[in-house]
């Protein structure tokens, strides 16, 4: 073990990888996934569809433009924990308010610096994503692998970073009210939705129909959000209760849910989706989009056969389905992210097919 070296991860194969420890020192049992996105860290700390997740950052010097307090996807982030090659704690960008490390430390996420983190990351490539745990150097490994081995992976994620209850985020001039059912909502995908003149209420995502109704939204939209999408029943028996009555648009956890309740089926990558500089082919226009996303399950391509969604977007790396949609019921979705925070913006123009569905009306109407 290298000088200086105070904190350490430990992998299900007995395989240890020193390091030195910034942000909070917890010890924290998470499932461990890399990102690819050279820029971004604070969207990508901040977003809530990391919870219970220890991200690998593949580029390799984080921290050097600091956080700044208007770029934030959530106000309590909640990744579990961050591996990084180098950290840098002395920002160089005017906007910055706070370092990383300083918003590590006061929500309590853990982090690593000094790791080989290409070996890491093509570890996960080539075995998996998979149970790690972050700790302190001196612990024993046969202490971290027990610990590590008797620590199930929690599935209520949704529940715990979902609103409590409702709130509003208005706009000027507004033509539109949408219902957004929150499931980790990024902040971007609200601001996208105000800029397009929409008002949006945002409703905790276990909100049954009944009410969403007594809101009469122009249009209902289904956010991205963390964990396996079979376990959000609420939103999956939403879906099916308000299909056909209402324009529908997910994004991500989204857009999973959105086919689980058609009858499609979903199934856990490898190692996910995360990163910048995903191709992605839009089937009805031919034209490919360079997207962001950040996912661990996708949709089942066979399985949407008879369901009533046609495939739209496909990923040019593994052909997995990328987009949904039911014309007759003016439902659609996209497992990436047109908000795009971090990330290119070729794909906004789904907010905008969104609000030319809502300009149309109710699909019974």
């Amino acid at each position: 073990m290298a000088k200086g070296f105070n904190r350490k991860i430990v992998l299900e194969d007995g395989s240890e990888y020193y390091g030195r420890g910034f942000g909070s020192q917890d010890t924290r049992v998470c499932e461990l996934v890399f990102n690819t996105s050279m820029v971004g860290y604070q969207e990508i700390v901040s977003d809530p569809s990391y919870t219970d997740q220890i991200v690998v950052m593949t580029y390799p010097l984080i921290g050097n433009y600091g956080t700044a307090d208007d770029d934030f996807e959530t106000k309590i982030p909640t990744i579990g924990g961050l591996v990084v090659r180098e950290y840098n704690d002395n920002p160089s960008n005017f906007r910055y308010t706070k370092t990383l490390s300083e918003i590590l430390e006061e929500n309590h996420i853990p982090a690593i610096e000094g790791l080989d983190t290409r070996l890491l990351a093509r570890s996960i490539r080539d075995h998996g994503s998979r149970k790690v745990l972050l700790c302190d150097a001196d612990l024993p490994l046969g202490a971290a692998l027990e610990l590590l081995h008797t620590t199930e992976l929690p599935h209520d994620q949704v529940q715990r970073v979902s609103c409590r209850k409702r709130w509003y985020s208005r706009t000027s001039n507004p033509k539109f009210d949408v219902v957004a059912v929150d499931c980790g909502i990024k902040l971007n995908i609200i601001r996208s939705l105000n800029a397009r003149g929409c008002n949006v209420t945002v409703v905790p995502y276990d909100t049954p129909a009944s009410v969403i109704a007594g809101m009469n939204p122009d249009g209902i939209f289904l956010s991205n959000g963390p964990g396996d999408p079979e376990d959000v029943t609420p939103v999956i028996e939403l879906v099916k209760e308000m299909r056909g009555k209402y324009p529908i648009c997910g994004i991500c956890l989204g857009h999973q849910m959105i086919s689980l309740a058609y009858g499609a089926k979903t199934y856990k990558l490898k190692f996910g989706h995360r990163g910048g500089n995903h191709p992605v082919k839009n089937l009805r226009t031919g034209k490919i989009e360079i997207t962001s996303q950040n996912h661990s399950y996708a949709v089942d391509e066979e399985s949407v056969k008879g369901t009533g969604l046609e495939v739209t977007h496909i990923n040019l790396l593994d052909n997995t389905v990328e987009g949904v949609a039911c014309r007759k019921d003016k439902v659609f979705s996209v497992q990436y992210h047109p908000e795009s925070a971090p990330g290119p913006q070729d794909s906004g123009y789904l907010f905008d097919e969104f609000i030319a569905m809502m300009k149309e009306g109710k699909p019974n109407a």
